[in-house]
């Protein structure tokens, strides 16, 4: 057995144009980097805003771990039917009374690995706070190799996250703004970290949807039905290695593109 983890972390998929990169990629990717875990974010799987049951199961034998956000419950059907979507995860800082799973736990070669999901709150909807969120659930919860979605808008948010959890979990893997950065690095105490992952979905767009669409609603205020982009798919991720203890020891941004 070896004695590295190797996890695969896709970032959000949107629309139908994400999905399909996705699922056009993800033979090739899991042959080139023989992940031992895949975690994707799908808030954003049908048509550009949360997730139906059908798009989910379309996804489901893609990944071992779906994370989300702020869009969770745009679609009223995942409210009813997200104890059924048994990979999915809903942010663990808002409301407890909410249905939904707030982390998951997966044994990979003989270890425990926690997965988890929360959402920042600069310039976001009110929500729990995410530090104190994410202190009780490590007390709670024993796990060698840990794993933090952070779905946040603001990089000083998602900067403050990696080092305040620095030497505690394995990686913090920010999400959100769909536009892959290029800050990835190992924190002096062993945590892999990303300010965002990106996208999978159309770079021609904007934030993946079509961009006369957000141009027309930026510049006039008036409110529109935005579209996901088809044009120019790409897949943006990162590949991380950590020793069976949690310790990350490499990170590497990830960006395919999807060829006619």
């Amino acid at each position: 057995m070896s004695d590295e983890l190797k996890i695969l972390f896709i970032g959000d998929i949107v629309g139908k144009p994400g999905r399909k990169v996705l699922s056009y990629l993800m033979p090739g990717l899991t042959e080139k980097y023989k992940p031992d875990l895949v975690i994707v974010n799908v808030e954003n799987i049908a048509g550009g805003f949360g997730i139906t049951v059908k798009t989910y199961r379309e996804l489901e034998d893609l990944a071992d771990v779906f994370t989300s956000g702020n869009h969770v419950w745009d679609k009223k059907e995942t409210l009813e039917n997200i104890d059924g979507m048994q990979k999915l995860l809903r942010p663990s800082n808002i409301h407890p009374s909410l249905p939904g799973r707030r982390y998951k736990i997966l044994k990979v070669k003989g270890i425990r690995v926690l997965v988890t999901n929360l959402l920042g709150r600069v310039f976001m909807e009110p929500v729990d706070d995410p530090f104190r969120t994410i202190d009780s659930l490590l007390q709670e919860v024993e796990a060698e190799v840990r794993i933090v979605d952070f779905h946040a808008e603001a990089t000083s948010e998602k900067e403050a996250m990696g080092w305040y959890l620095n030497g505690r979990v394995t990686a913090v893997i920010g999400t959100h703004t769909h536009v892959q950065t290029a800050d990835e690095r190992i924190l002096s105490k062993g945590t892999a970290y990303i300010t965002d992952v990106g996208m999978t979905g159309s770079l021609d767009g904007i934030i993946g949807f079509k961009k006369e669409e957000v141009i027309e609603k930026i510049v006039y205020g008036i409110p529109k039905k935005l579209e996901p982009c088809k044009e120019n798919l790409h897949l943006n991720g990162v590949f991380i290695k950590c020793d069976l203890e949690g310790k990350a020891h490499s990170i590497k941004r990830i960006d395919e593109v999807m060829k006619d």
